[in-house]
């Protein structure tokens, strides 16, 4: 198996969609890639290339205007690494330190607008980097500037850029949100606080009956911020075990889904905005598909996502997004604690933590892998990292290596 692309075959490559951030485009976790295989190869996809030296860390990637971007712990530092699309390296930054408490190993995907690579290492340095160069334009430690309080296995969250302003979550005492000007650092405005530490999760933008809100997980809540003043909508109480709010809500139609794990399971929640207030009901609770930290996804009204089952019963499972009844739930690559996946042309590309790529259909009746592959036993911990695809490629980042993967039906 070739290890390296041919010149020919990159120069072939056609962008028809950055992955500029965390979950794509729109934050959502859906490729638009159409000509993808239905099915693999025995021994999976064509492995184009594996780079190696990223640091270890559980950081996706970010794909923009024909380089990669990833973090990882090299050392004692956060180091962000740049690739080409051949998968060789064009430069490495440091953000502060590595992270070396519980599970060690950089979290944050880095987001990336433009010419700007935006990143949050887990001890809450911000940095702002010229994407050709790898040169710090700007940097700043939001625990430290806003009081913010750091959670019991590191901040992860990706940062989000709203126009000129840069979201993040300090999760402070008097601060929980702050947008910061993305081209100085300089505070543009601040949520007051909610007695809440920051989740694992990357605030979002939607749109609710023409109503935009930043939408994201606390330690202890779901909750709703004005994009242009900071203003906080609605909370949801979502109190969870250890603090623990790590799956990423979901939204359609002026409806949210969050997950909780430790058996709290899904709720569906109608928002209901009214003026520049906005208000939420609850629509429907189940205690099936408590999320931990793969994501769920949206795919033709069904949820998909990796189950905790209270920590006594992983597996995956289907829930009906209207009634929030479940469609089926499967053993089949249970993974001894999470499961990750993405989705594209109407199929699901699974990752347990235990280095197993899979290919299923979204079908809402049952899961039905139709093929299947294991990642190297080269690196160390879990493969946590989610998965990408861009390109008619699927990047998968494990430990200190990312590998990608032809799955391009044609070229």
């Amino acid at each position: 198996m070739k290890l390296l692309l041919p010149l020919l075959l990159l120069a072939g490559v056609a962008r028809a969609g950055d992955w500029p951030q965390f979950h794509g485009p729109n934050r959502d976790n859906h490729s638009t890639e159409t000509n993808l295989l239905a099915r693999w190869p025995a021994g999976g996809p064509p492995l184009l290339w594996r780079a190696a030296g990223l640091g270890e860390g559980y950081a996706s990637a970010a794909i923009s205007a024909g380089r990669i971007y990833t973090a990882g712990n090299i050392s004692s530092n956060t180091i962000l690494t740049a690739l080409d699309l051949a998968g060789q390296p064009l430069w490495q930054a440091t953000n502060g330190p590595a992270y070396r408490r519980a599970q060690p190993g950089a979290r944050s995907t880095p987001t990336v607008v433009g010419d700007k690579l935006y990143h949050l290492n887990s001890e809450g340095d911000i940095a702002c980097l010229d994407t050709a160069t790898g040169r710090t334009l700007w940097t700043l430690n939001m625990l430290e500037k806003f009081g913010g309080r750091n959670i019991q296995w590191g901040l992860s969250e990706a940062l989000l850029i709203d126009g000129d302003r840069v979201i993040a979550c300090p999760g402070g005492s008097n601060v929980m949100m702050v947008a910061l000007d993305r081209h100085t650092g300089k505070t543009i405005w601040q949520t007051p606080g909610t007695g809440d530490k920051p989740g694992y999760t990357a605030p979002q933008l939607i749109t609710v009956a023409g109503q935009r809100q930043i939408v994201t997980m606390t330690s202890g809540s779901a909750i709703g911020v004005a994009p242009e003043s900071g203003k906080l909508l609605w909370r949801f109480e979502m109190p969870a075990p250890y603090e623990v709010n790590a799956s990423h809500p979901v939204y359609h139609d002026g409806q949210l889904a969050i997950f909780g794990t430790w058996g709290r399971g899904a709720y569906l929640l109608r928002l209901k905005p009214d003026g520049d207030r906005c208000t939420v009901e609850q629509v429907w609770h189940t205690t099936e598909l408590d999320n931990e930290h793969g994501s769920v996804v949206l795919v033709n009204g069904a949820l998909f996502g990796h189950a905790d089952g209270n920590h006594k019963h992983r597996h995956w499972a289907c829930l009906d997004w209207a009634t929030g009844r479940t469609l089926w739930t499967s053993d089949e690559l249970p993974g001894p604690r999470s499961g990750a996946l993405t989705t594209a042309a109407g199929m699901l590309y699974l990752l347990t933590e235990k280095r197993q790529v899979a290919l299923a259909p979204a079908d809402p009746q049952k899961l039905d892998i139709v093929s299947q592959f294991e990642l190297p036993a080269e690196g160390q911990g879990p493969s946590w990292a989610h998965p990408v695809i861009c390109n008619g490629r699927l990047y998968v980042r494990y430990s200190q290596y990312l590998y990608a993967f032809d799955i391009a039906a044609q070229h």
